[in-house]
């Protein structure tokens, strides 16, 4: 008899989700830990946030990929992601590998609108910081992509500076990919339609609506004065 392990729904888990407030308050953070690596990675987990990257696709953000006007909302045209892997599973031998975006073809892009707050955090990042050779915004001091590890090390000190010892102890925002998870949930919670927020996260609309189902906040109610409304009409 074989042993059935039951599937994971995917479904996140609500206490992760950080809200606004919350959000700025780890990134300013960001910017105290390490020497140098924190202010450098504090774009990088900004575009996690505000625009719903994941964070190979962050890690593999170029200027040129980026359109950041001096006013109003910018946009990112997604092209490539930096994934880390084991150098004895990638093409190059080296430990991350450019892919095209997760679940679309090697040739299709991704448009993100972002906000004017994060408009000013990245053009603040390449004032200060440049780029690689490459064009890419996030590096190491050798041009290299920033390792999985080196960033989550410095999320990891930044929680203890941004959060009270109990929330450090929960799951809230756990993971630099939990800023991610917090951008969709602001997005179905401030009403936008399931199939421009699933477009803007790189998502399929039943996917997204799956898994993030716990996490939106509000919607019995809502429906019921739908209702209501439809019914003294």
């Amino acid at each position: 008899m074989k042993l059935r392990w039951p599937k994971s729904s995917g479904e996140i888990d609500r206490r992760v989700v950080v809200n606004p407030a919350q959000a700025r308050e780890l990134l300013v953070a960001v910017t105290y830990c390490g020497r140098t690596r924190g202010a450098m990675l504090m774009a990088m987990f900004a575009c996690m946030y505000f625009g719903g990257l994941r964070p190979a696709e962050a890690a593999g953000l170029r200027e040129k990929d980026c359109h950041l006007p001096a006013s109003g909302w910018g946009l990112l045209t997604l092209e490539r992601t930096a994934p880390q892997s084991n150098k004895r599973f990638t093409d190059s031998g080296k430990a991350h590998d450019e892919r095209g975006l997760k679940h679309r073809d090697a040739k299709t892009t991704r448009p993100v609108p972002i906000p004017p707050e994060l408009v000013t955090i990245l053009r603040a990042h390449l004032d200060t910081h440049g780029t690689a050779k490459d064009g890419r915004l996030f590096r190491t001091r050798t041009d290299g992509v920033i390792s999985g590890s080196a960033y989550a090390k410095i999320w990891k000190e930044a929680r203890t500076y941004a959060l009270t010892p109990d929330q450090v102890a929960s799951p809230l925002a756990g993971r630099p990919y939990d800023l991610r998870h917090a951008a969709v949930s602001l997005w179905l919670n401030a009403g936008v339609h399931a199939p421009e927020a699933a477009e803007r996260a790189g998502h399929g609309v039943d996917v997204m609506l799956r898994v993030y189902a716990k996490c939106i906040d509000g919607q019995r109610e809502v429906a019921n004065q739908r209702i209501m409304d439809a019914l003294a009409a």
